[in-house]
């Protein structure tokens, strides 16, 4: 796996999705934030939808790569960087590739179901016809942090997982 090393403005975009990322605890979502930057400007931004929206692939990238394809007016996101706070899924790797985002910087590892770097390597895959360049790690402990109070507080509280 290839890491790019993290650029001066990193820190600070990624406070932008954890930001994203509150927004989803606060409403009972798995806390995940994600912002699409194109030259220094958001273009996109999303939060965990799943439980809100009832559906399965309302992800926080998935909400921000769309959102940004509505602002951008095109599909491609050729010149964008994807901030988000967890490495993300099978699902939104394939995204991300498809939406040809040519870098991603990610907060937290997901040993249970990242696709960039953990269980696999998606968006590197020499295999497809693009390849992203990875930033990982940036500000993962705050990331991390944020997961492991909300999965604490559900787990003390015996909340069932939301349906």
């Amino acid at each position: 796996m290839t890491v790019d090393p993290e650029q001066p403005e990193d820190t600070e975009r990624m406070g932008l999705a954890l930001q994203e990322a509150e927004r989803s605890r606060e409403i009972g979502e798995v806390p995940v934030g994600a912002v699409v930057m194109r030259e220094g400007q958001v273009v996109g931004v999303g939060h965990n939808l799943t439980h809100t929206t009832q559906d399965p692939s309302a992800h926080a990238e998935m909400v921000a790569i769309r959102r940004a394809a509505e602002v951008l007016g095109h599909w491609r996101m050729l010149d964008c960087t994807l901030y988000v706070t967890l490495e993300p899924c099978t699902m939104c790797a394939g995204a991300i590739v498809l939406a040809r985002v040519p870098r991603l910087v990610y907060a937290a590892r997901d040993p249970k179901a990242g696709m960039c770097g953990s269980l696999g390597n998606l968006v590197q895959d020499p295999r497809l016809n693009h390849r992203v360049t990875m930033t990982t790690g940036v500000r993962a402990e705050e990331a991390g942090e944020m997961l492991r109070a909300f999965f604490r507080a559900r787990r003390d509280n015996d909340l069932p997982p939301k349906r």
